[in-house]
């Protein structure tokens, strides 16, 4: 199994707990609050009871205990409604009118909507047809604890976000460390040999001119001094000049057809005039060979590698095509990743090379134009004019 694959479950593993927990969370918050609305709505219950001793007073009722109970209430909002409809009695209603009629006509549609909600207790008024409405709202606190939860987790959301971007920030630059100080490490530890190559090879062309090998010898030596370079320019920004991408191309085509088997066909789609790109050739030649070992590889050693090359209104378009075993829809995604690989050796960091160098030091962008298990992989690279 690829690690990314077991990233990937662990993060599915971390988002379906932390949905258990928000849901748990809303659960027990919703219960609590249903309780507390059973409770309130008991009140008006015993309000409403009051309400009704009241009307049914007279000279000789005790009213402490009554007016004890209805005095009592300084948080639940009610609104008394006679059978119209009118307002009779109001508490603990905030009011937002101007005037005396606003505020009326403001109370009675509030205890409509009260009435229209399903949330009042009727009390008959004595042995006749006349009722009133006792209307009742949540209390201010049942309100706010409704509310709370979800401003809980909207702050937890807000504050898990942040730190995965800090996280991430601080992942990414101490890979960026980590690969510009092996880069420059790399590049320093080829130098000593690279130079006993190159003056060895110089020995040799002096005892034997004539020797047919030498030339090829002598485009290694130059090969490794440019991978030293390139290996030395990680981590520090290179400076674009005006080049030819057709040179860059057709260095390339003629490195890997000296290095691949016949088996492999390279196929070259390039305009007869120079298509020029402010870049550093040296690394860009490095990302679009790069592209084609991995098309190598994903071949087996046998099958067509086409590049194309035009130029857009805007952009300059590259395309590296291959005939391999393809692309898991699933992977696509992670191919750029430092440490993704598909192959049983190598260290997963080539394409997220090419894509620091395409991206970073050339504005581009690079990405899986189309893939097809069997069939084969289609890379883009997209450079500004």
């Amino acid at each position: 199994m690829q690690w990314t694959d077991k990233i990937r479950q662990v993060k599915i593993l971390l988002v379906i707990s932390a949905v258990i927990i928000a849901v748990a969370s809303l659960l027990v918050s919703h219960f609590l609050v249903k309780d507390l609305s059973n409770e309130e709505r008991k009140k008006m219950e015993v309000w409403a009871q009051a309400l009704h001793s009241l009307n049914e007073a007279d000279e000789h009722t005790d009213l402490s205990l009554v007016l004890s109970v209805m005095e009592g209430n300084n948080t639940i909002p009610v609104i008394v409604l006679d059978k119209d409809g009118h307002v009779a009695d109001y508490r603990n209603i905030e009011i937002k009118a101007k005037n005396a009629l606003d505020t009326i006509s403001y109370v009675e549609r509030m205890g409509k909507r009260m009435r229209d909600a399903d949330r009042f207790i009727k009390i008959q008024i004595g042995d006749s047809t006349d009722y009133q409405l006792v209307c009742y709202d949540d209390s201010v606190m049942l309100k706010r604890l409704a509310a709370w939860p979800y401003v809980q987790l909207g702050i937890v959301l807000i504050f898990v976000v942040v730190a995965i971007f800090a996280l991430l920030s601080s992942k990414r630059a101490e890979q960026n460390k980590v690969w510009v100080g092996l880069s420059k490490e790399t590049a320093h530890q080829l130098g000593t040999p690279i130079s006993s190559l190159m003056a060895w090879t110089e020995m040799l062309k002096e005892n034997y001119p004539d020797d047919e090998l030498l030339p090829e010898m002598d485009k290694d030596v130059k090969r490794l001094e440019r991978i030293a370079e390139r290996f030395s320019k990680i981590g520090s920004v290179p400076e674009p000049v005006d080049a030819s991408m057709n040179e860059v191309l057709a260095h390339v085509i003629e490195y890997m057809n000296r290095r691949t088997s016949q088996k492999v066909q390279i196929i070259s789609n390039l305009p007869e005039e120079d298509v020029i790109v402010k870049m550093n050739a040296s690394l860009f030649e490095w990302v679009i060979e790069n592209l084609c070992k991995n098309a190598v590889d994903a071949m087996e050693g046998t099958g067509i590698i086409t590049l194309s090359l035009w130029s857009g209104d805007e952009d300059v378009i590259i395309e590296v095509q291959d005939t391999g075993k393809g692309i898991r829809k699933k992977d696509i995604k992670n191919v750029f990743t430092p440490g993704f690989t598909t192959k049983k050796r190598g260290w997963g960091l080539g394409l997220s090379l090419a894509k620091r160098i395409v991206e970073e030091y050339h504005k581009g962008h690079i990405f899986v134009k189309t893939s097809e298990i069997g069939k084969g992989t289609t890379f883009r690279i997209e450079m500004p004019k």
